[in-house]
């Protein structure tokens, strides 16, 4: 399969021919139907319950491949649909939407089993990019063949492999993950926030320069000899990917 981006970006995926499907659990009627029509719009099938115990009962039923679970809903809560989830052997991605902005909160969620937290209220662009993160990590949206095309740049991720034009441009194992990230999300502007937990962990002190040194390290690599930039700094926000 090959999509094109809006700026000339290509991609291309090896994916499997059934669009993956989600469950989502949130008891504010409107948040759960925007959710839904923009999960349905992307391509996903997706599944709704109003609460805790809708959702418990549809994780059997429509076996989804990522669930998404508000934490504070009415009778059974988010966290406790996860961890009874995870208590049935369960491992499906789940991702933990939720108000509270507290660090305790947050690992809260992770301990009850989720593998990524997101607080409202959160950008679409953000949430999108989280689930197909859950998705690809549990090889439902492609397999070890995946590859990302922008420009001359292509990152064959099963060799670990990045070229540009016809040079093989040599990346650590930290550059490489964040310029796969970046490729993943051609077009999106990534936080610094959410670079630092994708690529360094939560309990990273985001204040640090660590992103900008090693933004620096892939620019000089993939910009030799004069070549157009593909990593552009959006300034107060983070970076994006995507053809000069």
């Amino acid at each position: 399969m090959r999509a094109t981006g809006l700026r000339g970006a290509s991609y291309d995926f090896n994916v499997t021919s059934t669009a993956a499907t989600i469950l989502i659990a949130e008891d504010d009627r409107a948040v759960r139907e925007a959710l839904e029509r923009a999960l349905q719009f992307e391509g996903y099938t997706v599944h709704a319950a109003k609460n805790g115990a809708e959702a418990l009962d549809l994780v059997g039923e429509v076996d989804p491949d990522a669930i998404m679970l508000d934490v504070m809903m009415p009778g059974i809560d988010g966290l406790t649909v996860c961890r009874r989830i995870r208590d049935k052997g369960m491992q499906t991605p789940v991702l933990m939407l939720t108000a509270r902005h507290e660090i305790s909160d947050r690992v809260a969620g992770l301990d009850a089993g989720a593998d990524d937290y997101l607080v409202k209220p959160y950008a679409l662009d953000e949430l999108l990019a989280r689930v197909r993160a859950l998705l690809r990590r549990n090889g439902v949206t492609g397999d070890d063949s995946q590859s990302f095309v922008l420009d001359d740049l292509r990152m064959d991720l099963a060799a670990r492999r990045v070229t540009r034009g016809d040079a093989v441009i040599d990346l650590t194992k930290t550059e490489f993950d964040l310029l796969e990230l970046l490729l993943h999300n051609v077009d999106i502007v990534l936080s610094r926030d959410l670079i630092y937990e994708r690529i360094w962990g939560y309990d990273f002190e985001t204040g640090s320069k660590s992103l900008d040194v090693y933004i620096g390290y892939l620019r000089r690599k993939l910009e030799v000899d004069g070549a157009s930039r593909l990593i552009h700094t959006v300034r107060g926000i983070g970076y994006v990917a995507r053809a000069s």
